[in-house]
């Protein structure tokens, strides 16, 4: 893949996320029209459903239609959590079933903007035994995970070799090598934010985020902007996941172009729940959605399209995933607890020196 040959937008702007394909009719109040018994509307971010990569859900949707004889209705909107946190504080009624691909950050935003529950307690639903330990990161028991990934560095090793460290990515070398996502509106680049928080504490990432603003990071709105101009040649490195060899091999890519990078031997853990809404519509029709992507043979599927780990402990996944999939040799999260009352401000503080400047 030949490498700057993207126009790109200069160092630190940023880029908003795609429009989502909202595919389901709706009143002036945001309320749905005409819901049928068999339809059940999950809500997910872009990537899951159109990705610069590949995606897992369209062929979740026609697996799913042709064994239970329903309707499912992918919800993509482009703010993600953000868009239900904002519909529920104005009153308005929440449209979909499910929500697909809740991290801990986000359900601690949920739970910082909103007075009355956006999610009910998860059910008990079969396969849910089979998580692995670890990915029970709801302290409320609402989300339960359904695949999990590792934030780290994507680069092309037919240009450069990527720093091993948070520091060597401000070494004068890799000017302008960098793309990252908006942690405000995108999941992998908050992720990627905490991780800078937890090398650097809070009293030094932001100094951190200044050198590399200087340094000509590009920071776009969300993981599809970012990895689309990664493979147009806007820069070299991106801030992806540690699976990407399992794309590349997939497409018959050339895996020198597609190295991992582990900052200080680390990545940062982001395992993705899915959770039910307080006013499901379907709530029944919900329920066995969550169990059917609990299965060994679906988990298996969603970890090769989504690129990630599965979530259970019995997933069916070809044996060359072992070797495409890479583990850090130290995973660095930080829990519920350790988020309340403190990742807003964080992103607060980050928006106001990185963005307003």
């Amino acid at each position: 893949m030949k490498r700057r040959t993207f126009l790109a937008s200069s160092g630190g702007a940023l880029v908003a996320s795609a429009a989502g394909c909202i595919d389901i009719e709706s009143t002036e109040d945001g309320g749905t029209t005409d819901r049928a018994d068999d339809e059940l509307v999950v809500a997910t971010y872009g990537s899951f459903i159109d990705s610069p990569s590949t995606s897992p859900g369209a062929w979740l949707k026609e697996e799913f239609e042709s064994e239970f004889d329903a309707r499912l209705v992918w919800q993509t909107p482009p703010q993600e959590i953000n868009y239900f946190i904002q519909r529920q504080q104005e009153g308005v009624a929440i449209e979909a079933d499910l929500y697909l691909g809740l991290t801990t950050s986000q359900l601690v935003r949920v739970d910082e903007n909103l007075d009355d529950p956006l999610f009910q307690t998860a059910p008990d639903v079969e396969g849910m035994d089979d998580i692995r330990p670890g990915l029970d990161f709801d302290p409320d028991d609402r989300a339960l995970a359904f695949n999990t990934g590792y934030i780290s560095l994507v680069y092309d090793s037919t240009e450069i070799q990527a720093p091993t460290t948070f520091d060597g990515l401000l070494d004068e070398e890799f000017a302008g090598d960098l793309i990252v996502q908006n942690p405000g509106t995108s999941s992998t680049g908050r992720a990627f934010l905490l991780h800078t928080i937890d090398h650097y504490g809070e009293d030094g990432y932001l100094e951190f985020w200044r050198n590399l603003q200087d340094n000509g990071v590009q920071i776009l709105g969300s993981w599809d902007d970012a990895y689309g101009a990664w493979q147009e040649g806007a820069a070299p490195m991106v801030v992806s996941y540690s699976t990407d060899q399992v794309f590349a091999s997939q497409e018959g890519a050339d895996l020198d172009e597609h190295q991992i990078r582990f900052l200080e031997d680390q990545a940062y853990a982001n395992p993705e729940g899915m959770a039910l809404f307080e006013d499901a519509y379907a709530p029944d029709l919900a329920e066995e959605f969550m169990a059917f992507l609990l299965r060994p043979e679906i988990q298996g599927e969603i970890a090769q399209r989504n690129v990630v780990f599965p979530a259970t402990e019995n997933a069916e996944l070809p044996a060359e995933y072992d070797v495409l999939a890479h583990e850090p040799p130290e995973a660095v999260t930080f829990g519920y607890d350790r988020l309340q009352g403190s990742v807003e401000g964080w992103i607060d503080d980050w928006e106001r020196e990185i963005v307003q400047g």
